[in-house]
């Protein structure tokens, strides 16, 4: 089974994560699969995208700790892969680490109701920094409490920071998406391009997307830290972790 599905349909994209039963967590096929995904997607006829995850249960529950893939980078588009056509996510259930990035870079967000959006890396001691730029998206104060705290909001506190466009009742998020994508497909297709891109060069960029690959070497330092470890050790022990800065 795919973890990531690919469909086409009229000029829209459906981009799914595929992996209900482990809440859609990132392992190293997934972020090559992501990565050959907006590649397609980005040169293919397709005018706009929607990115999701199957179930409700979550969009995603971020990296598999057991395996953590630090090259997130590359299945982010606009990162990874210069992406300049429209990104819808449509998000229900956990959104956690990763899948908050894949909703800050969207253009457009639909959260279900039962959305619950969390940072939790300063819990668990590794960081990767592509979340940076979040602050460049909603007020910064909310920002930094997600990031500092890492503890969850609910959909609607994402809707009031302006983190997501529509709140709707589960099951629906995918339907609006679609309603949304639709309109937006109908549009003149060098417009949408020219306006994503201009956007994108007037918001601003965290160090580790503007830098890329070469940023993500620094970040091997953190990852290997006995800080890591310890996070990492704390959170399958189910207990508080005690950290050094080391």
């Amino acid at each position: 089974m795919s973890e990531i599905i690919y469909e086409s349909n009229d000029g829209i994209a459906e981009i799914t994560l595929n992996r209900p039963e482990k809440y859609n967590t990132f392992t190293h096929e997934v972020i090559d699969q992501l990565h050959a995904a907006w590649l397609r997607f980005n040169e293919g006829n397709d005018r706009v995208a929607i990115l999701t995850g199957a179930g409700d249960r979550a969009f995603t529950a971020g990296a598999n700790l057991k395996d953590i893939p630090h090259d997130l980078f590359r299945a982010i588009p606009g990162v990874g892969v210069p992406v300049h056509k429209p990104v819808i996510a449509a998000v229900a259930g956990l959104v956690v680490g990763g899948g908050l990035v894949f909703l800050q870079m969207a253009d457009l967000a639909v959260a279900a109701d039962n959305t619950r959006i969390s940072y939790p890396e300063a819990k668990v001691g590794f960081a990767g920094g592509l979340v940076a730029s979040l602050a460049a998206r909603i007020p910064h104060k909310a920002a930094m409490e997600l990031l500092l705290l890492g503890e969850s909001i609910d959909a609607q506190r994402a809707y009031e920071i302006g983190l997501v466009n529509r709140v709707v009742p589960v099951g629906q998020q995918l339907v609006v998406a679609r309603e949304l994508a639709r309109k937006i497909a109908d549009n003149a297709p060098r417009v949408l391009a020219l306006l994503k891109d201009f956007v994108g060069e007037v918001i601003p960029k965290g160090p580790t997307e503007a830098a890329g690959i070469a940023r993500a070497r620094i970040l091997d330092d953190i990852n290997a830290s006995t800080d890591f470890v310890e996070g990492i050790n704390a959170f399958h022990a189910k207990r508080a972790p005690v950290f050094t800065g080391r």
